[in-house]
């Protein structure tokens, strides 16, 4: 069943654009999940198992520079104020910092079952973000389209997930510049510190050569995990007959009579999936692969 914009507003806007309430609904439901071992084992990806790349370190004090001690520790700022050589010390951080970053570009606006791939990514963003605070680990996250980039800074407590939730469901106002899925991730290695888990929750279009040099250099020092989510049309071809799309500005016939053109359409996107697979066993990363028809919090306890 094909779900234009008007015919899912008629059912129940929740299918097109997801509401502050329904995500804030989610604190409990979230309460059933633990994602907070080392690793995330992925699926449909063969069962590896991406690294961990510990807790970030942060500073604790400066006492006076021991014979043994790391010159670049030195506290250069205290040495120069006091005239004595100080070195830096650091202590584990207590809560980890956790990472969203959310796709909501125009592709994301789009399903032919279930809900639209912007409401899944808002709902899994909701449920991870949930289940963080409960476990006492700083929210923060990245919500980007064609013209905005935004991140929010990680911080602890309930306020900073409804901060986010907030973000998620009430855009800025489009910027001028337009960005790239490469501008999107190298803008995610400058605001994830080191140790922190990081999600990126995409259908991952325009992932590229300089993009996956960013993600390379993210998990060399962050925990991260790939959702992929997808709709069941870009998985496997429909039955014979015209198909309209539409997104309540422009309508769209595609007549599947002609396979040979769906075939390729189905290729493409087997070969991304595939792609992005083998990219996340090379770096050691988690996979999760999640339908607009899947439940995203069984997904979600399945990769637990």
């Amino acid at each position: 069943m094909l779900f234009s914009p008007q015919v899912a507003a008629a059912q129940g806007n929740e299918l097109i654009a997801v509401s502050l309430k329904t995500l804030v609904d989610l604190a409990k439901p979230a309460l059933a999940l633990n994602l907070q071992q080392a690793s995330i084992r992925s699926l449909q990806s063969g069962g590896y198992v991406s690294r961990f790349k510990g807790r970030g370190m942060e500073f604790d004090e400066a006492r006076l520079y021991q014979a043994g001690d790391d010159i670049r520790s030195i506290d250069w700022r205290v040495t120069a104020r006091t005239g004595k050589p100080h070195t830096k010390l650091f202590r584990e951080e207590r809560e980890r910092p956790v990472f969203i970053s959310v796709d909501n570009r125009p592709a994301m606006h789009f399903a032919t079952r279930g809900v639209f791939k912007s409401v899944l990514a808002a709902k899994l963003a909701g449920l991870l973000a949930w289940t963080a605070q409960q476990h006492g680990d700083r929210i923060g996250g990245q919500i980007f389209s064609e013209n905005e980039c935004r991140e929010l800074k990680p911080q602890n407590g309930k306020h900073a997930v409804l901060r986010f939730l907030n973000a998620l469901v009430r855009p800025e106002q489009p910027m001028e510049n337009r960005f790239t899925f490469e501008h999107v991730l190298a803008r995610l290695t400058q605001h994830a510190r080191p140790g922190s888990r990081v999600y990126i929750i995409s259908d991952f279009r325009g992932i590229n050569d300089k993009a996956e040099t960013h993600l390379a250099r993210l998990s060399q020092h962050c925990d991260v995990i790939l959702i992929m989510v997808y709709d069941a049309l870009e998985k496997s071809l429909p039955e014979t007959g015209r198909y309209r799309f539409t997104d309540n500005q422009r309508d769209v016939v595609i007549d599947s009579a002609d396979r040979q053109r769906l075939l390729n359409y189905q290729r493409r996107f087997a070969s991304h999936q595939q792609h992005l697979q083998a990219l996340a066993k090379k770096m050691g990363l988690a996979f999760i692969l999640c339908s607009t028809t899947d439940d995203p919090m069984q997904r979600l306890r399945n990769a637990s």
